[in-house]
């Protein structure tokens, strides 16, 4: 919940605090309980009043979760109520702790997500009252907030509206991505083609439109894609330098939200004008050396800018290198400051250079996230809460169509799900890595632990092999219950001794090397989980692995075959190790294979630990 941090929880009778504690430990929560409550570890006391600490909370948590009644907290929150875009998110919890309740700033506050997150961490129910999570769709306020974009003017409550009652709304997008385009479900409004007549109207561009909202109401959200390149003289004020830049911008219609940063030489690195001006403006800024500029093709390279700084260009070199690009969307602009000059002494710069190019990819301003995620055997109950939070509050998720299909509800609107097929697991972490490197929070998930024959170890591999630094995407594993796990729960305790995993697929690893390890597992009396027995093309493997076992274990060794533990479909078989092969196994199911103390008891397998003195 690192997104919606810090985070104030209100607790303030006992059993409220016992509802709230599970927050302050998964993620960065300050417990807030009245001084009558004693001493409770890990919490803070307030000695006043709920109503006279709530002021302070308000302006300096980004979301306050209150275990109170909901009547009680519409009258505490009324008068500090100011707009959506400022208020903290409001979320409360019922002392029954069975359901989680966004109460404002639902979309902009991101009420709705944490409620999300909050009904997982504690096992309740979200109730989300807005339109939008009715429709599965996301709030169009909230739209381009995983991409970095910008919100700009327009009619927001009239948009919304038409959304809510599935009237048409035209979306005229010019620039940014379009993954959400490809990721809403069938039944929304939205109307890409124009061949419709509109009741609203979404513009998704880096221009600023002088909005009517007379006819139909209307919003704009600017991608941020525009590269401005600088040039300037050296001690440049930082207010000359940015009227130049919103000049030009002015001058072409371009929105200022949609300046993804700012460009120019590494001389103008240290330039404290456009440093301060970056800074105050969140913008960052790019520089590059001369060698680089002056390779790079431009409409007005200049000599005198050649001989001074050894590339005949900054401004429009700098604007087209930063944005990747060939064409600059506005060229070279001369602005000069109408302040009257100084003195000799006292000069400082008055000509700034300006040049915007417009990438194609927008700029996100964010730090992207890996989430390796392991779902467990399939049930959502089989599942840690922390992996099921990782899976909610994720821009995107990627995995095999079987296993998001199994955690479908922990999808929420607005979020891009892309499911491959299950040989192209490369293909799922290559993509993963681009959208985190990108700047998106992307969740990859596996059925079991995703680090036991799961994706963590291929998405580090590719991370490595691709220079990876540990910093930048960050990642986070989230472990599951593996395979093995799951199947033994479901027979009893068969892994209470050493045992290991074997897999017997050969696509990855030579047989010759299976055999190998088959054969020191069945000598050195391990009990043993074997993965991925059989396939359509793999129909000896566990044939050959049955006689290995038999060279050195009776034939009447306990063997369960566990097929989609905990699923619907789930199949059981005790067997021995004689007629393994007599049952008909697939890709979904793990086999078990006993050690020599291994037993069944009333349909229940047990291997023992030696606690009771059997012979090990």
């Amino acid at each position: 919940m690192i997104a919606f941090e810090p985070i104030a929880a209100i607790a303030t009778t006992p059993h409220a605090c016992q509802r709230l504690q599970p927050l302050c430990q998964t993620a960065e929560v300050t417990l807030y309980v009245p001084q009558s409550l004693g001493n409770i570890p890990k919490t803070q006391v307030y000695p006043d009043s709920l109503r006279q600490l709530l002021p302070q909370l308000w302006s300096s948590h980004r979301a306050i979760v209150f275990c109170l009644a909901l009547g009680a907290v519409v009258r505490l929150i009324a008068p500090l109520l100011q707009h959506k875009s400022t208020d903290p998110a409001i979320i409360v919890v019922d002392e029954t702790g069975q359901f989680v309740i966004s109460v404002c700033s639902g979309h902009i506050g991101g009420g709705d997500r944490l409620a999300q997150l909050v009904a997982r961490i504690l096992g309740a129910t979200p109730i989300l009252t807005g339109s939008a999570n009715a429709l599965n769709l996301p709030g169009i306020d909230i739209l381009g907030v995983p991409f970095g974009w910008k919100r700009g003017s327009g009619d927001w409550t009239g948009v919304s509206a038409a959304i809510a009652q599935q009237q048409t709304v035209q979306v005229r997008q010019e620039a940014g991505s379009t993954l959400w385009q490809h990721h809403l479900p069938a039944t929304h409004s939205f109307d890409f083609t124009s061949t419709q007549t509109p009741q609203a109207q979404i513009w998704i561009s880096p221009q600023h439109r002088q909005l009517s909202t007379e006819d139909l109401p209307q919003v704009q959200w600017h991608p941020r894609v525009l590269w401005v390149g600088v040039g300037c003289e050296r001690n440049t004020p930082k207010a000359v330098i940015e009227t130049a830049i919103l000049d030009v911008l002015r001058a072409h219609q371009l929105a200022e939200e949609a300046v993804a940063g700012i460009a120019s030489l590494d001389l103008k690195a240290d330039e404290t004008g456009l440093v301060e001006l970056c800074q105050a403006r969140h913008w960052p800024l790019q520089t590059f050396s001369a060698e680089i500029l002056r390779q790079v093709t431009v409409p007005t390279p200049s000599e005198i800018v050649q001989s001074e700084v050894g590339t005949p260009s900054v401004a429009e070199a700098a604007a087209l290198q930063a944005a990747q690009v060939q064409a600059l969307l506005v060229s070279k602009q001369i602005y000069r400051s109408p302040q009257p000059q100084p003195s000799e002494a006292e000069r400082i710069g008055q000509a700034v250079t300006v040049a915007i190019a417009i990438a194609q990819q927008e700029y996100t301003g964010r730090d992207g996230q890996l989430l390796l995620v392991g779902t467990g055997p399939g049930q959502l109950n089989q599942m840690t809460p922390a992996a099921q939070t990782a899976v909610t509050q994720a821009d995107v998720v990627i995995g095999y169509s079987l296993y998001l299909d199994l955690i479908t509800p922990l999808l929420r609107p607005g979020q891009i799900v892309e499911s491959y097929p299950i040989t192209q697991e490369r293909q799922r972490a290559e993509r993963a890595i681009e959208l985190a490197e990108w700047g998106l929070t992307v969740a990859v998930v596996s059925s079991g632990d995703c680090g036991i024959y799961g994706m963590a170890g291929l998405v580090f591999e590719q991370l490595r092999a691709q220079g990876w630094r540990g910093e930048t995407p960050g990642v986070q594993v989230f472990p599951g219950i593996s395979a093995l796990q799951a199947a033994a729960s479901r027979v009893g305790a068969p892994l209470m001794h050493d045992f290991c995993a074997i897999s017997l697929s050969d696509l990855l690893t030579p047989w010759e090397m299976i055999e190998k390890r088959l054969k020191a597992a069945a000598m050195a009396d391990f009990v043993c989980a074997l993965y991925n027995p059989r396939s359509r093309s793999r129909t000896e493997q566990l044939s050959q692995a049955q006689m290995i076992f038999l060279q050195f274990r009776s034939p009447q060794t306990p063997v369960a075959l566990v097929r989609s533990a905990y699923r619907d479909d789930e199949q059981i078989t005790l067997t021995t190790l004689e007629e393994l092969t007599e049952v008909s196994v697939d890709m979904l199911t793990t086999v078990l294979i006993g050690n020599q103390s291994t037993t069944f008891h009333q349909n229940w397998m047990i291997t023992p630990r030696g606690y009771l003195g059997f012979t090990q």
